[in-house]
């Protein structure tokens, strides 16, 4: 299902956004009870449970929640994996609790077909931060970034072995990258399996390292790559750069690269969510009498009028003059705040017309 066409989590469990842990898990074990697929045999059921599990899973964990209730969708679709979102939430002890007995492989499974395939080891995720204007975070924009991180090397292809010479099998571990021990107890034995001490567990030894990566198989280099950031983000936003992070010495799969958007400080605007706030000062003759001022906005300069009688503080709302909305129509409104600027130094001749005008006023 597209982010677009996805209903609020909250919604979902129906529950406030300001709702605690245990009223999420309370409002899950009550739908699960409902919808569960050994208990409802309705065509929809199933994926109403699949729903309300995503649901559950986004908002009982702090860090998703954080994500989603910052970004919407957006936060999640673009950081997760399917398995990711899932992992990590307690369904066991809930179904358990409920009669079911149905744990976290069984529900992946039932969601996306087949039971979980574990991966190999990958490398170190990278994490960094971008920075970008509040232009261009508004218009989305490409830009091109070095990232430091591990690759294969090229001298020996990642054999970790000087050219023209191989790894050769560890004659401790057999390859295996394990040593058991047995040990007999009466009738029974007990076998036990550490990491062999020979080769670290990598199961072969390099005789000849190459000189390049000096026999791990990796060197560290600075790799250029472009980077497309949406319009409409916002400070905090994290991008998900999959295969773009290390590389593991022995699968030679690489990790991920998070990109965490920040925003640079704009000379005209404040942003809050997806309104910009700008500042203006006015005189005190132009507040009482009003005045025609010059607004800047992301797309140039506009007139606004102010009427006569303003006071400090007043918002005027310039609507759709705002940041686009992430992955959504339409956009966010410009808000106005004029304030009156007071003169410090006056002349005697200004001293003796503010007197006049302060008696007219009695």
């Amino acid at each position: 299902m597209s982010s677009s066409r996805k209903k609020d989590y909250y919604e979902i469990l129906g529950v406030p956004r300001n709702a605690t842990k245990e009223e999420i898990k309370a409002a899950y074990r009550r739908l699960a009870l409902q919808y569960h697929p050994d208990r409802n045999k309705s065509p929809d059921a199933e994926e109403k449970f699949k729903e309300i599990s995503e649901a559950y899973a986004v908002l009982s964990d702090d860090e998703k929640r954080a994500q989603y209730d910052q970004f919407g969708h957006a936060g999640i679709d673009g950081r997760y994996t399917a398995e990711d979102i899932f992992r990590g939430a307690d369904f066991e002890t809930i179904f358990r609790d409920l009669g079911f007995g149905f744990d976290f492989d069984d529900l992946f499974s039932r969601f996306f077909g087949g039971r979980r395939v574990y991966e190999e080891a990958r490398g170190r995720d990278i994490s960094m931060t971008l920075t970008i204007t509040l232009e261009e975070a508004a218009a989305g924009t490409t830009k091109e970034i070095q990232v430091p991180r591990t690759e294969r090397c090229k001298a020996c292809n990642g054999s970790g072995a000087r050219r023209g010479t191989s790894p050769t099998i560890c004659s401790r571990c057999q390859g295996r990258g394990q040593v058991q021990y047995i040990r007999r107890m009466g009738v029974a034995q007990i076998i036990t399996s550490t990491t062999c001490d020979v080769c670290g567990g990598r199961g072969f030894i390099i005789e000849n390292p190459c000189p390049e990566c000096r026999g791990t198989g990796l060197v560290e280099v600075y790799r250029k790559i472009k980077v497309s950031v949406p319009a409409g983000v916002d400070e905090g936003f994290t991008l998900r750069l999959r295969g773009e992070g290390d590389v593991h010495a022995d699968t030679k799969k690489p990790g991920d690269l998070y990109l965490t958007i920040s925003i640079a400080p704009h000379k005209y605007f404040k942003r809050e969510g997806d309104d910009l706030i700008f500042e203006a000062y006015i005189s005190f003759p132009q507040a009482a009498l009003g005045t025609e001022i010059a607004v800047p906005t992301l797309d140039g300069h506009m007139w606004l009028k102010i009427p006569p009688g303003t006071q400090s503080g007043t918002i005027f709302r310039l609507r759709g003059k705002g940041m686009p909305r992430l992955n959504k129509y339409g956009r966010g409104d410009l808000l106005v705040k004029v304030n009156i600027k007071v003169p410090t130094k006056l002349s005697e001749k200004q001293k003796a017309l503010l007197r006049e005008f302060e008696k007219e006023l009695e």
